[in-house]
Parts: structure tokens; sequence; C-alpha cells
């Protein structure tokens, strides 16, 4: 008896140990991209900048290019995160970002995480349909309407496009024409349509290569190669197009050019970064 105790009590705790480990799903422990750091910036002194011009761009996540940046739009599907996502529990949950006012746009006025939520959640009451009648409102015991109240959250999937402020450098140092993301906003679709995006808050890009690095984004060529958020915007691996360069009337191209006219502006507006340094090394 004591034999076959001595038997079972061990096989009973190998058991008990083996059920409290975790599942691994997957081939192999992922080890690299949890600890990545973001590749740091070229040293730049102000002498060394030739030439400059700051840019703000919009990245539509709706385009073929961008879906890696969209998907998944709802919660979290084998740890991937859509990037609206991800910002948004590092600036609200994890508070591992500290975010800025839509305007003005030079990250000086700082929000706290419960006015970022107060921005995407909102607080409402409906009337409450009859279960014996749907066509009739149900009614309270002295008669007056019944209503239930209803909590909006955040959503993902409305966030369709980012706005990226960024700005482009001629570094005589290195002879390169560079480019430098300085801030990305999320831009939130209202209930109306209509009425277009709402402006939700900035982050300051730079400190937020860190979070960016340490989450991937799937991968439709090869899933095995962790490619990041960082590594996106690092490569430029994005479709965008410009709304606004830098001028005196602080004024975006929608304000004085509409249409066609606006797209061949945004246009305009590319070519000339490209002419630019096409023009140092023509001879």
């Amino acid at each position: 008896m004591s034999f076959l105790k001595a038997i079972i009590i061990p096989a009973v705790f190998i058991t008990s140990v083996m059920s409290a480990q975790s599942v691994l799903d997957n081939v192999y422990v992922r080890e690299t991209l949890p600890a990545r750091k973001p590749i740091p910036y070229a040293p730049l002194r102000e002498a060394d900048v030739l030439w400059k011009k700051r840019v703000w761009r919009i990245i539509d996540l709706r385009e073929k290019i961008n879906l890696p940046l969209f998907y998944p739009i709802q919660g979290e599907i084998n740890g991937l995160k859509s990037l609206s996502n991800l910002l948004y529990k590092a600036t609200t949950e994890e508070v591992s970002l500290r975010v800025y006012s839509d305007y003005p746009d030079d990250f000086t006025v700082e929000m706290t995480p419960g006015d970022v939520i107060k921005r995407v959640s909102k607080e409402d009451s409906i009337p409450m349909k009859s279960q014996v009648d749907p066509s009739l409102d149900s009614l309270n015991a002295d008669g007056t309407l019944f209503y239930k109240k209803i909590k909006e959250e955040f959503t993902p999937s409305r966030v369709k496009k980012f706005l990226l402020k960024e700005e482009w450098f001629f570094d005589k140092q290195r002879s390169v024409l560079d480019v430098r993301i300085l801030g990305i906003c999320p831009l939130y679709e209202m209930e109306d349509k209509e009425k277009g995006d709402r402006y939700l808050f900035w982050v300051y890009f730079p400190e937020a290569r860190k979070v960016l690095a340490n989450h991937d984004v799937f991968n439709r060529s090869n899933p095995s190669e962790r490619r990041s958020f960082d590594d996106i915007f690092w490569k430029r691996q994005f479709s965008s197009y410009i709304v606004k360069e830098e001028n005196v009337y602080d004024r975006t191209i929608a304000e004085y050019k509409k249409g066609m006219d606006a797209l061949l502006e945004a246009q305009k507006i590319k070519d000339e970064i490209i002419i630019f340094e096409h023009d140092l090394w023509e001879f």
C-alpha cells in the first residue's frame, strides 16, 4: 500500500505542475522582438542641416499596403494588435506614452489618460422596447418611460487614418536627404461620417519608437520574419499623401485647393523634395 502511494503522489504532483505551465502556441519561444531596441538616429547638428521642409501626411489604413497597420480590427489575435489599439492601450492603460493635445501640434499641451478616454467614450440612454409588444416602449411602474443606459468605448476599427508630422532635411555631414517623423495622430471616425474624423491626440514619435519596436506586424510573405511597427515606419513601407506643408499662413492644402487641384498640389510638394535631392547631384 505504501509502495502504491509512493508512485501515485509523484504522478499527481507532475500532472499538476504540467497543467500549471502555460501552453506555447508556437514552435519556438519568441525572444527577439520583445527585447528589441529601435535603431538609433544618426547624430545631427544644426550646422549640418543645409535644407529642410516640414510636411504633414495622411496614412489611409484602407489602402492595401497599409492593411497590416489596420488589422486585427478588434482586440488582439495571436499576439497581434492594430496600430490604433496599440497606441490607445499604451496611452490609457499601460501609460507608457505621453500624449499631447491635437491643437497646437507642437507637443506643448500634455493630456492625461482620462482626457483621451473622454474623447472616445460616451454614455447615453435609450428607451427600451416592450418584450410583449416590440412596437411599444417599456414603462416603469409609475408610467414613466424606461430607459437603458449604454456606454460607448474605444473602437479600434473606427481609426481608419493616421496623421504624420515629419521633417525632411539634407544632412551635409553625411551627404544624404533624410526624414524623421516627429509625431503621429490617430483620426477617429465620427458616428455621423459626414462630420469627418476627429483628431484624438498626438504622440511624440521618437518617444513611441520603443513601444512600436516591441510589437510585431503580420508579414504576408513570411510570418517568421519578425517585422515591427517601427520597421514599417523606418523603411517607409506605407502609402500616404501630403495634406500640408510648413507655410507662413499655417493652412492646409484643402484650404486653398479643392478636388483634383488639391491632389496635384500634394504631388507638387512631394516632387519638390525629390527634385531638390536630384539637383544636388546633377552635373
